[in-house]
């Protein structure tokens, strides 16, 4: 497992070579063997540190016990596309929020959801319960703008996060890019009138997260590390997948560009195309009541 250190761990390493190299002076020796201690302590330091770090991240490999976090992007639709993933995203708010789940907003179309709730008899975490969400969602019915009656279809995709601590994945600051900006919108003259929003590009990956509702900015730079972090942990697990030549990916990581439901309001049906399943109470199911999809989906952790 990658070092996080291993760049300082090579800077005191260097340091120990030169005053290897000053023992040879008589004047220097006493100097030089205490510095040398010194740096060779720090290395140690490091190193342990390393150690509990990867004991850490090994011993939480298992995600599905976490918090989530849920990206809403527009699709194909142009305004209608956009109408359609704000009330899905409200969907799942309205889900979260009746089960006493906590609902935060990280950006104006991101949420996480934290706590514990009881579904079937049963315990579960926000993550465990909603990772199959991830993937591309399609309605079909007649927008509110349209005056000749015809059924539009729109997408609106979900990304389904683990939320993970910043420290559990390699995040070198020289790979950040921070942008700060004002917020606007509500929020007060705080918001508006100080450098509070945060844009963090992630140079490598070329992932860029946006937090802006929080007040401060010291905040809204963690909430964009702690975004950033989830989606760098969903990348090393595909990586990790496929290097130990899993026959099946990990589901809800693959899926994001593929259609897993369509929406149909003519016919108040809800079809899942991974299970191939439809359910004829699409009204209610827009309302909050995600309780028989999303247990009917965990099958798919054995497919």
């Amino acid at each position: 497992m990658h070092n996080p250190f291993e760049q300082q761990i090579a800077h005191l390493q260097a340091q120990v070579a030169e005053n290897e190299a000053l023992m040879r002076d008589p004047e220097l020796q006493e100097l030089a063997r205490s510095e040398i201690a010194a740096l060779r302590a720090q290395i140690e330091s490091l190193l342990a540190a390393a150690e509990a770090m990867n004991v850490t991240k090994t011993a939480s490999t298992d995600v599905t016990q976490n918090n989530c976090i849920i990206e809403m992007r527009a699709g194909a639709g142009g305004d209608e596309a956009k109408l359609w993933g704000d009330e899905l995203l409200h969907a799942y708010i309205r889900f979260a929020e009746s089960h006493r789940l906590k609902v935060e907003y990280l950006d104006t179309d991101v949420i996480k959801i934290s706590g514990r709730t009881q579904l079937n008899a049963r315990s579960w975490a926000p993550y465990q319960l909603l990772r199959f969400e991830s993937g591309v969602h399609r309605v079909q019915r007649i927008p509110v703008t349209e005056s000749m009656g015809r059924i539009h279809t729109s997408t609106a995709s979900l990304a389904v996060y683990p939320e993970v601590a910043p420290h559990s994945v390699q995040i070198k600051e020289a790979d950040l890019q921070w942008q700060f900006t004002r917020a606007g919108g509500a929020g007060g003259q705080n918001v508006n009138k100080v450098n509070s929003a945060v844009r963090l590009t992630h140079i490598p990956t070329g992932i860029v997260v946006q937090a802006r509702q929080e007040r401060k900015q010291a905040q809204n730079r963690q909430i964009a590390l702690q975004m950033l972090a989830s989606k760098l942990w969903e990348i090393e697990e595909e990586e990790r997948q496929k290097s130990l030549g899993a026959a099946r990916q990990a589901i809800g990581r693959n899926m994001r560009a593929e259609k897993i439901r369509t929406y149909n309001f003519p016919q108040n049906r809800l079809t899942d195309h991974r299970l191939n399943h439809s359910w004829y109470n699409l009204s209610t199911i827009l309302q909050g009541q995600l309780d028989e999809v999303l247990l009917a989906c965990q099958t798919l952790e054995s497919t």
